[in-house]
């Protein structure tokens, strides 16, 4: 009897050592190596599918030709968008997310409106019986949408052989299974060989395969780090499940941008896409209301009003709580630190509790002064002004300090209908304000910003 081999791979990045290692050379990660069985495929199971059928043959770059118009429009104005304008023939996108996101659905409901697409839509977790129904509650049909229940890697290619799809998704490719890996379903081997033979399909048959992968609970994809460099696209899906919005970011994008982002709305009927995200972020208050500001930051080339909220109360247990949500906290602790030494305010007594509003997590520099303002704004019982947004960082020394794309985050404020915005004093040199509907107020200190907010 032949002696099994195996094999230590490290979970992280992929690489392979013939013995068991604390430390993995590659990746420097502790304790992330683990044994599997290595077994050579047989020449029945390595191809179950056909190309072409021709050779490649090395050419000059100059002849190789390519066509942008060539990409597929997924029907979805955001999800285009993160794609850097649709799915590009023969690319392998994966979209990580937590479970109950919502990437069975965004999916489902891609395909569903395709209708000159030929899509099969293989799922690994819900039978058919399942998938009709929440195609039904979507609402949309569609004659060119195939289903396949089918966790076999094999099953699966040689389906794709008979049918020739115009586009493959995979839900999700920790379900599947390849027969000449010895692990079991959902292990490193297994992820990575499937993954590489769907890779190898798409590339040699020109037809888009996208992947749902399962995320730990670091919130990173599950399965070795190698998988997010196989693949052409990566797309994160994120969101509070307890709140209606999903933001889809773009990871690495081969085609396109990575500072790309869509912002959908979870209703019962399906994702919605959020167009002017700004409206809905920032919610109706009454005037009087204290501890609120709005401020301008970027998601990625996008401009974003947003609601920062801000609780300050006296400490009733002797040690301060400081709480976030939607921001790192060291970055709060930061900002107090600067209010107490350069404003003045006492709050080493004082609890403080601060909220991004609409579940968004951010960590834009520009929303500093907003957060100090609705500070400000809590320890006063002072309300900030309506109209009024801000967008600058703030230093150590108390210093307004200038960001970036300063142009877009005034255009979004004065489309919005706010009367003034205060930026920077750096940030409106060589910039015409006449051309912007809106007061816009540069100052360079923390103290001056108060003086004219609150006087």
């Amino acid at each position: 009897m032949a002696k099994t081999k195996t094999t230590f791979y490290c979970q992280n990045c992929g690489a392979n050592s013939p013995k068991w290692v604390g430390k993995c050379a590659s990746c420097g990660e502790w304790n992330t190596y683990v044994e599997e069985l290595v077994q050579k495929a047989t020449a029945s199971s390595r191809e179950v599918w056909h190309g072409n059928g021709e050779r490649q043959s090395p050419q000059k770059i100059q002849d190789v030709t390519f066509d942008e118009q060539n990409r597929i429009n997924t029907g979805s104005t955001e999800l285009n968008r993160t794609l850097g304008g649709g799915i590009v023939p023969g690319s392998l996108v994966l979209i990580g997310g937590e479970p109950g996101i919502g990437k069975s659905t965004l999916l489902l409901q891609m395909t569903i409106r395709l209708p000159k697409i030929k899509t099969l839509y293989v799922s690994g977790e819900e039978s058919l019986e399942q998938i009709r129904m929440r195609a039904e509650r979507i609402g949309i049909r569609s004659e060119s949408c195939f289903l396949l229940a089918e966790t076999s890697l094999v099953e699966i290619l040689n389906q794709t052989n008979h049918m020739k799809p115009d586009l493959l998704v995979i839900d999700s490719i920790q379900t599947l299974y390849s027969d000449d890996i010895e692990a079991s379903v959902g292990s490193i081997s297994q992820v990575r060989e499937c993954t590489g033979r769907l890779m190898k399909y798409a590339k040699q048959t020109n037809t888009p395969v996208m992947l749902v992968g399962h995320v730990n609970k670091d919130g990173a994809i599950a399965g070795p780090k190698v998988l997010e460099h196989m693949v052409d696209t990566v797309l994160q899906f994120e969101g509070d499940r307890h709140l209606t919005y999903r933001i889809l970011r773009t990871s690495k994008n081969r085609f396109g941008s990575t500072s790309e982002l869509g912002i959908f709305e979870m209703r019962e009927a399906g994702l919605r896409e959020v167009t002017n995200p700004s409206e809905v972020l920032i919610s109706p208050r009454e005037a009087f209301l204290s501890g609120v500001g709005i401020g301008a930051t970027m998601e990625g080339n996008r401009p974003l009003l947003i609601e920062v909220q801000s609780l300050v109360s006296p400490a009733t247990y002797g040690t301060p709580q400081r709480s976030t949500t939607g921001l790192d906290v060291k970055r709060l602790n930061m900002l107090l630190a600067v209010l107490e030494k350069r404003i003045g305010l006492r709050l080493s007594a004082q609890d403080v509790f601060l909220n991004i509003a609409g579940g968004l997590r951010v960590n834009d520099p520009a929303l500093d002064l907003s957060i100090c303002a609705s500070i400000f704004s809590s320890f006063d019982e002072v309300p900030i002004p309506e109209k009024a947004c801000f967008s600058a960082e703030v230093g150590l020394g108390g210093e307004i300090r200038a960001v970036n794309r300063i142009e877009s985050r005034i255009s979004e404020a004065a489309k919005l209908g706010f009367e003034e915005i205060y930026v920077s004093k750096h940030n409106i040199k060589g910039l015409d304000l006449k051309k912007f509907e809106i007061n816009v107020k540069a100052h360079g200190k923390l103290s001056e910003v108060f003086e004219a907010l609150f006087r």
